[in-house]
């Protein structure tokens, strides 16, 4: 038995019991000697002997061995970055780099025996053992785990933490673990909370570092940003980026296969240790499903030669779009836009043209004689409103909401071509108020008028966009823009507003915001938005004729329409963002359904059903996006893993059926090239008290290990004076003791 005492209680138990000796000496003797007072007093003095004894925790201790060995289990990565050629023979720096799955191999597995070797009987019943670990195994067992990750294919995820956990809870007699990896983990739990777990369990974890912190030289095919359907007959801009690794510049020439014609070809130039985004386009010719694949080729110094292709599927369809341009007057920009968009093939366009100073609105071929009702204007994709405001001869404000639930709730795109006349502000007490991406200067509602020509000039979004890409080399554009036909007229506006982005500025007028914008785009609702703050785009013509003036505008229909064209019936429409998603993307569907009448509808059950590649399917009831939305539902979804997902929509209302194909991107989590993380790995050792080391110093693990002294014997406490018994003795103790009191008449 074993006291836990402190020199106080020891001293202080004594001194209570000299003074109850003393005092039960004193009661006794003053009853005269009295049998019955002897035994009162000897059952206080035990009372007071247990509650000393109890004050100073006596515990019964019981040591024992286990009848089992210790065991140490070595986890060893198995994922695909394991799969890296990063590692080199230290005495031989001229070998090949050996792939870090290959030297874990090397480490744990047992090497063959030679032919003709023989063994005891009872050593061939033990599983071989590698001979690193022979002087281990003489005092433990070595029990040898790999991990991965618990994802359909498992090689496609490290799960450091859930690992580390399994092990723990798996063998009870635990006396160390050896983490040999490359420190990447990507799903399952944080290691340090595994290791804090194991920490307070006393089991340590010496993790062993395997690869090279440093990046590999590497060119990477980083990322292709390219949509997700096309036209016939009209040029594809396909974005993508390259990031090298290698130390000098290096020229690379990009390929574009699978167009069904001539492979696309372009030369590049990468900088040393940088990345470079540019773009190859290509014109299809059919329509059709195409998988398009970028190649670039391998370098000579590449050490990871699998990440240099991407592949991607894209649909290209015949176009038919439908534009409405509404003016007051035929002024030269009406004039050329109507005829840039008319003799675009894709793009059937219709007019209506109010001319206040006559009796009648416009005629002829394309000319409407009023505005369209809600169900005939929901059928346009792309609206112009020139110099046109609210007017009895006009707009109404009946127009101007239909409108605006084009945009906000049937991803239709609004152009806003204001001009000299200043019409437009009235739209600003309009529900179109909001839809406007700047805010305009009320004080001058006709604008400015100049004498000399002014130009021009792209912001840093300009640069990039794809609408203000009137040539495909970067340089080459901004020299264009630089060059074109000034203007003489522009609107007077204030800034632009949140949100919106600014393309193009003027070149020299400023406002206390900054640089007058002109070009600014902006997305509301479902829909886009365009601001072109003046009306002289019509002289790009100049000395080139249609080449810049027709591009600009046919980029900006088919950028505003292109959402709506995704997946279209004859009363329902299905877009999506993002438009080309991965793995864990969050999809939001948003659904255009019209009654049978032609009318949005306004509620409704309307059900997305989702066929994933393995199969499964599952629905998502897409729900009316808010009073304010006409016909627009919308729902989510969450893939989880890549391929080609299936989706059936459907309408109990009007029995509208809708089917359409997302390609989702698989995430690969675990990639081939990246540096370990070895702070990861010292983590783990530092929580758990363990040791650290690279896999070339290995050895000096096996060493620490082999020196470990024999595991103390278990000890099992029995705390008596926590024990509920030894308390439930002492209360009936007081309870007789109390009763014998009472019975010989005592207070």
């Amino acid at each position: 038995m074993t006291f836990f005492w402190t020199t106080t209680t020891l001293a202080v138990s004594l001194l209570v019991m000299v003074i109850a000796i003393f005092c039960s000496w004193l009661s006794y003797a003053r009853s005269g000697y009295s049998g019955k007072m002897l035994g009162l007093e000897a059952l206080r003095l035990l009372l007071i002997g247990m509650a000393l004894f109890t004050l100073n925790q006596p515990e019964i201790l019981e040591e024992f061995r286990p009848d089992q060995r210790p065991t140490l289990v070595v986890l060893y990565d198995t994922s695909t970055s394991m799969k890296t050629q990063d590692v080199l023979d230290p005495g031989n720096t001229a070998s090949p780099a050996m792939t870090r799955q290959a030297v874990v191999n090397d480490v744990v597995e047992p090497v063959p025996s030679t032919q003709g070797d023989e063994k005891p009987a009872d050593d061939q019943a033990k599983k071989p053992v590698n001979p690193k670990w022979a002087t281990i195994a003489e005092k433990m067992d070595l029990v040898f785990e790999p991990f991965s990750s618990s994802l359909k294919d498992p090689s496609q995820g490290s799960d450091l933490g859930g690992a580390l956990e399994k092990v723990s809870q798996q063998f009870p007699l635990l006396r160390g673990i050896v983490l040999m990896s490359d420190g990447d983990w990507n799903t399952g739990p944080a290691p340090h909370t595994a290791a804090t777990k194991l920490r307070m369990k006393g089991i340590p974890v010496h993790a062993v570092t395997v690869g090279s912190s440093e990046r590999l030289p590497d060119v990477e095919l980083a990322s292709v940003d390219a949509p997700t359907f096309g036209v016939v007959g009209k040029t594809l801009n396909i974005p993508f980026r390259i990031v090298s690794y290698l130390p000098r510049d290096r020229d690379i020439n990009v390929t574009l296969n699978g167009t069904r014609g001539e492979v696309i070809q372009k030369n590049v130039r990468v900088s040393g240790m940088g990345q470079l985004k540019d773009s190859l386009n290509w014109k299809p010719d059919k329509t059709g499903e195409y998988t398009l694949t970028i190649d670039i080729p391998v370098d000579d110094a590449e050490i990871n030669k699998s990440n240099n292709s991407i592949s991607f599927p894209i649909t290209i369809n015949q176009e038919t779009l439908k534009v409405l341009i509404v003016e007051s007057y035929p002024r030269w920009e009406y004039r050329y836009l109507r005829n840039a968009l008319e003799r675009d093939p894709g793009v059937d366009v219709d007019c209506l043209l109010f001319q206040p100073d006559l009796k009648s609105v416009g005629g002829g071929r394309g000319y409407l004689e009023k505005f369209p009702t809600e169900a005939e204007l929901f059928e346009y994709d792309v609206v112009f409103l020139g110099d046109v405001g609210i007017d009895s001869e006009q707009l109404t404000q009946e127009n101007c909401e239909h409108i605006r639930q084009l945009v906000l709730s049937q991803a239709g795109g609004l152009v806003f071509l204001p001009g000299f006349r200043g019409k437009q502000a009235t739209l600003l007490t309009t529900q179109l108020e909001e839809l406007f991406p700047v805010v305009p200067d009320a004080t001058n509602p006709r604008g400015f008028g100049t004498v000399i020509p002014a130009r021009f000039s792209l912001t840093e979004s300009g640069r990039k966009s794809l609408l203000t890409r009137l040539e495909p080399d970067e340089l080459e554009n901004e020299d264009v823009w630089s060059n074109l036909p000034g203007f003489q007229w522009y609107a007077a506006i204030q800034r632009a507003k949140i949100g919106s982005q600014v393309l193009a500025t003027h070149e020299s007028e400023t406002t206390s915001d900054g640089r007058v914008p002109l070009i600014v785009t902006r997305t509301s609702g479902t829909g886009k938005v365009l601001f072109m703050g003046t009306d002289g785009a019509w002289r790009w013509r100049e000395g080139v004729e249609d080449l810049y003036h027709y591009r600009f505008w046919g980029q900006v229909v088919r950028w505003m329409a292109y959402q709506r064209n995704m997946s279209s019936g004859d009363s329902m429409r299905l877009f999506y963002t993002p438009e080309r998603p991965s793995a864990g993307d969050t999809i939001t569907l948003n659904a255009n359904v019209m009654s049978t009448t032609g009318e949005p509808l306004k509620s409704g059950t309307v059900v997305v059903q989702i066929t994933d590649p393995s199969g499964t399917v599952d629905s998502v009831r897409l729900v009316p996006a808010g009073e304010d939305a006409w016909g627009l539902f919308t729902g989510t979804f969450t893939p989880r893993a890549g391929g080609e997902f299936k989706l059936v929509t459907t309408c109990l209302e009007n029995s509208a059926r809708l089917e359409t194909t997302i390609s989702v991107l698989g995430v690969d989590r675990e990639q081939i090239g990246e540096p370990t993380r070895p702070e990861v790995m010292k983590e783990i050792a530092e929580i758990t008290r363990g040791e650290l080391a690279d896999i070339d110093d290995f050895q000096a693990i096996i060493d620490h290990l082999s020196q470990l002294p024999e595991p103390e014997p278990l000890v099992r406490r029995y705390r008596l004076w926590a024990d509920p018994i030894w308390g439930g003795a002492i209360i009936i103790l007081l309870c007789v003791f109390w009763t014998a009191r009472k019975l010989m008449g005592l207070a």
